[in-house]
C-alpha cells in the first residue's frame, strides 16, 4: 500500500478485514518487500511530488514494467495512466496502463456522488460507486478492457494484464467485493 497522502488507511482496513498481509510503503526499501501495491486516491499531484521526493517514482515505474499487480483508485488512476488532462505540467505519470484521464472531471469536492455499477464479472449486484472529485476516462488504449462504466456509458473502471484502476473509491463503499476480487487475482 504506497501511503503517502490520501485514503491509504480506509484500503488498509479493506484488505486486512479480508485476512491479507497488508503494510504500508514510504520508502523505496519498503516497496521491494511487496507482492502487489495498491494506489490510492487522494490529491494527484500531492501524491505525485511525493512519489518523487521520497525516491518511490522510479522503484515503482520499475516495479509496475516488471509486472507487479497493482490497483489504483482515484488518484491512483490518475498517476498510473498514460497520459493526463488538466495535471500540472510537472505532473508524473507512471504510464502503467494505456488511458487519457482528465483529473476532477466530475467537479468539485460538492459534486461528489455515488451511483450504481454493473462491474464486469462481479457477481452479487450492482456495487456502490463513490466518486468524489473523480477523473475521467477519456481514451481507452488497444487491449485495454472497460470493466466498470457509469450508466451514461463512460467508463469508470479499466484492466490491462496486472493493472487494474477505478475512478471511484470501493474502499468507501463499505463493499469488500472488489478488493477480494484483486486479492483473487494475485
Amino acid at each position: 500500500m504506497v501511503a503517502l497522502q490520501g485514503g491509504f488507511r480506509a484500503h488498509v482496513e479493506a484488505f486486512a478485514a479480508l485476512g491479507a498481509d497488508v503494510f504500508e510503503v514510504r520508502r523505496p526499501k519498503e516497496l521491494t518487500a511487496a507482492d502487489a501495491l495498491v494506489l490510492p486516491g487522494g490529491e494527484s499531484t500531492t501524491v505525485g511530488r511525493l512519489l518523487g521526493t521520497s525516491g518511490l517514482l522510479e522503484p515503482l515505474a520499475d516495479r509496475l514494467a516488471a509486472g507487479t499487480p497493482v490497483l489504483g483508485t482515484c488518484a491512483g488512476l490518475i498517476l498510473l495512466a498514460s497520459d493526463v488532462l488538466d495535471g500540472r505540467p510537472d505532473q508524473p505519470v507512471l504510464g502503467g496502463i494505456d488511458l487519457t484521464v482528465r483529473r476532477n472531471a466530475h467537479g468539485r469536492q460538492r459534486d461528489s456522488f455515488e451511483s450504481p455499477l454493473d462491474i464486469t464479472g462481479l457477481a452479487g449486484g450492482p456495487f456502490p460507486g463513490v466518486f468524489i472529485r473523480a477523473p475521467a476516462i477519456e481514451r481507452v488504449g488497444e487491449g485495454v478492457e472497460v470493466v466498470a462504466s457509469l450508466g451514461t456509458g463512460e467508463p469508470v473502471g479499466a484492466r490491462h494484464g496486472p493493472v487494474t484502476v477505478y475512478a471511484f473509491h470501493p474502499e468507501l463503499s463499505g463493499d469488500l467485493r472488489l478488493h477480494q476480487r484483486f486479492l483473487s487475482s494475485l
